[in-house]
């Protein structure tokens, strides 16, 4: 009895309790117990099921969560808060309990908490903690407002950490795509200048060796080329063959250099046969000169065609880029879906690797206005997960139409599916059907946010194994009327 009236003592002191009757407070101590501490002992940790809610009698208790491999500090719960430890702006009963949430969500604890330092914590079971709420209204009177304010709190931090996330992916996937490209320009500048010196002494050469009969046939033969696509799907082999057979061949004529000229040749489908017959005719003295300044010119147009085909792949990698993240643009705007699922695809491009990705999109839908860089995070985060339910194997697919008044895209996947049981549930914020570290429970909560406040739109799942859809459908303003046009 000593014991229970000293507890009651100490619970008068914590705002949660300040205003309980005395016998409210003696049937808080009789179905409470203390939990004594030791520096670095666990509480509760992340992913367990929920079973007590915790009040902070002394000492401090800090709360992590691992995310994506990391432990990043979530708060610290203590009984002397001192300014610089991050409770500005939290409402002042919040340091002292914890536990709440996951009890009334009816799932697991969503963090970890270990004691910093000596620590006394309350114990309330979670059938007690539901009695206390109705009990004692006045404990609901000062719980419920913090909860709603780290409902709040918990979704600005995944809205930042999604955000983040986004620059991460955007980066990453700019990154990869770009450096093909990239070194492709890089590999031309340096071959450029040898080139261009190659081609100045060659034409000297040429020029004061070939009559006007011989350089005609030389320009003739380089038109032909130019006018020569490669062959789709050849046999490497066979084009090996090739290549050593003009290797030889130009040799054999004196050429300086045969292995360059016989590579761009072969390239094309064209081989000895073929060369010998277009400089026919030629004098022995000047035919390896011929063959030289054939050589370096299809080298220095080799390399103009890779600076070229270059140009256009980086400012479509810069397109994609900005229609992903709608740079310099107003946020709310008319915008195409298919615009952002596409672009979203480039910049997840890295991740795709393994993945056979299925588009079908109906033809002339309307633009749809609204905030695009939020949906691209929307597209983001429903690609992501289903090829990680994929395992990175399978079989994506992206459909688009326009159904009624909606915008809808439905985004499928062939992995293994969401539980029946986890269904109803995967919007819920702090749900996640993924193991422990692996995933906030706000994603799918968020996406739904953005979908259903922000666009005034629907956001619906159906699963099985191997046959998963994630459906949103956007309202579109000006819908178009069936039967104009």
């Amino acid at each position: 009895m000593k014991g229970a009236t000293h507890r009651g003592t100490r619970l008068r002191e914590i705002e949660l309790f300040a205003d309980v009757t005395d016998g409210q407070l003696d049937w808080l101590t009789s179905v409470t117990d203390e939990r004594a501490l030791r520096d670095g002992d666990i509480l509760f940790r992340d992913g367990d099921p929920a079973t007590q809610f915790h009040v902070l009698l002394e000492g401090e208790l800090v709360v992590t969560k691992v995310v994506d491999g990391r432990e990043e500090l979530l708060t610290r719960h203590t009984t002397r808060p001192r300014p610089g430890d991050g409770h500005e702006g939290k409402p002042s009963a919040a340091h002292r309990f914890t536990g709440e949430l996951p009890l009334l969500t009816g799932g697991g604890y969503v963090a970890t908490a270990a004691a910093s330092g000596d620590t006394v914590v309350l114990c309330c079971p979670k059938q007690a903690f539901f009695d206390m709420l109705v009990r004692c209204p006045s404990v609901a009177g000062v719980l419920l407002p913090v909860l709603a304010w780290r409902i709040t709190s918990s979704e600005v931090q995944a809205r930042n950490r999604a955000t983040v996330t986004a620059l991460g992916t955007l980066a990453a996937g700019l990154a990869h795509e770009l450096n093909n490209p990239a070194a492709a320009v890089a590999r031309a500048a340096q071959d450029l200048g040898p080139s261009v010196d190659r081609l100045a002494a060659t034409a000297q050469r040429w020029g004061g060796a070939a009559d006007d009969r011989e350089q005609a046939v030389l320009r003739e033969a380089l038109a032909e080329i130019a006018r020569t696509p490669p062959p789709v799907d050849a046999d490497p082999l066979a084009l090996a063959d090739l290549e050593d057979g003009l290797d030889d061949w130009a040799t054999e004529q004196g050429a300086q250099r045969p292995t360059p000229l016989a590579s761009a040749l072969a390239e094309r489908g064209l081989g000895q046969d073929w060369l010998a017959g277009r400089v026919t005719g030629m004098r022995p003295d000047v035919l390896p000169v011929a063959l030289d300044q054939l050589s370096v010119l299809l080298e220095a147009r080799g390399l103009a065609d890779q600076l070229q085909s270059a140009g256009p792949r980086i400012s479509a990698l810069v397109a994609a880029t900005r229609d992903y993240a709608n740079l310099d643009r107003a946020p709310q705007q008319e915008f195409s879906v298919t615009d952002g699922l596409d672009a979203t695809l480039t910049m997840l491009r890295p991740k795709l690797a393994g993945v056979r990705i299925v588009r079908e999109y109906a033809p002339d839908l309307p633009p749809v206005t609204g905030y695009p860089t939020e949906l691209n995070q929307v597209w983001t985060n429903l690609i992501d997960n289903a090829v990680d339910a994929m395992d990175g194997r399978g079989v994506l697919t992206l459909r688009t139409c326009f159904q009624g008044t909606c915008m809808t895209v439905e985004i499928g996947d062939t992995g293994c599916g969401i539980p029946a049981d986890a269904l109803s549930r995967i919007f819920e914020p702090f749900y996640t059907t993924k193991d422990v570290g692996k995933g906030t429970g706000l994603g799918l909560h968020l996406s739904y946010r953005i979908v259903t406040q922000r666009h005034e739109g629907s956001m619906t799942a159906r699963s099985a194994p191997g046959d998963t859809w994630m459906t949103v459908r956007i309202p579109v303003k000006s819908a178009p009327v069936k039967g104009d046009g």
